[in-house]
């Protein structure tokens, strides 16, 4: 049997659009697998083919090669979806129904029992920050309360593997955190989440893996950590209380910098010349605050993908 919760093998995907049937090939040999218990994160721009492989993986539609598994199973063998919770990017709901009845209706879909339902309903509620409005109507509800109660559906039949599209979108600030938080809970409970997201910050705090799509191509594929790596080349130096024309003094060593209040912070092309610049801030009475090797971040390295 197939140990990959998901399982992705030279997947293409190829439409035919326009009044001359134009071939447009949206996913172009793609190969991943996502494996049991991790947060793994499909990152990629508007259009380049997140959607599409997760329809494909849902069985909304059909690849035009390769094979798909969930479960060691095919993707379309009704059986690998018991155990799979899916939210849409944009869900569209009964929204003359209230949370509850929304919720409630889409447990009785998934076999759901009435007595495991009253037990379940209101946790999801609470688990999504939706606690007391089970009984307003849905087309009552904010943009970003129906995303939650979208991902709400999602966990109603409690599932082993969650397929989020674009979970985060249309969320506040305050909501994003809540849904990271909700994320980094369902895997500590044993959960396998796959979502999808052009949101690299939420990425870079929740995600064990993640794979970069760029045009229907897989571009990049590995661990969080190992994308962001330290990069030795440059070190960055925070100083505190240096006067005006020591600054400027100091600045001309530097690749770059830049004052904020009484904090200065300097971008250095090596350690030795950070540590140079350190003790001549010392003897100016300069106070150290940090001094650490510049790190990459997430949206270094989609950029970098971006320009191939």
């Amino acid at each position: 049997m197939d140990k990959h919760v998901i399982s992705i093998e030279h997947v293409e995907k190829t439409f035919r659009t326009g009044f001359f049937y134009k071939k447009v090939q949206a996913v172009k040999d793609l190969s991943f697998s996502v494996e049991e218990g991790e947060i793994f994160g499909f990152l990629g721009p508007n259009g380049a083919g997140k959607t599409t492989t997760i329809k494909m993986l849902m069985g909304l539609i059909h690849p035009t090669a390769g094979n798909l598994k969930i479960f060691g199973k095919p993707f379309d063998d009704i059986s690998a979806k018991s155990e799979l919770g899916y939210a849409p990017e944009q869900p569209t709901f009964y929204d003359y129904l209230t949370g509850y009845e929304f919720l409630n209706y889409y447990g009785k879909l998934c076999g759901v029992s009435s007595d495991d339902s009253k037990k379940r309903i209101p946790r999801l509620f609470e688990m999504v920050g939706l606690k007391n409005v089970e009984k307003l109507s849905l087309r009552k509800f904010s943009k970003g309360m129906l995303q939650r109660i979208g991902i709400a559906q999602a966990m109603v039949s409690d599932p082993k593997l969650l397929v989020l599209d674009e979970p985060m979108s249309g969320l506040d600030p305050i909501g994003r955190r809540e849904i990271r938080d909700l994320i980094l809970t369902l895997k500590k409970n044993g959960k396998t989440i796959f979502f999808s997201t052009h949101i690299l910050p939420d990425v870079e705090m929740i995600c064990d893996r993640v794979g970069i799509i760029v045009k229907g191509t897989l571009r990049k594929l590995g661990r969080i950590d190992e994308f962001l790596d330290v990069d030795t080349s440059e070190t960055e130096l925070c100083i505190r209380g240096l006067p005006e024309n020591v600054i400027n003094d100091l600045g001309v060593m530097a690749t770059s910098f830049i004052k904020r209040g009484m904090l200065c912070y300097f971008s250095l092309p090596d350690h030795e010349m950070a540590l140079k610049i350190l003790n001549a801030s010392t003897v100016h009475g300069g106070q150290l605050v940090s001094l650490m090797p510049k790190r990459k971040s997430l949206e270094d390295v989609f950029m970098t993908e971006m320009q191939k």
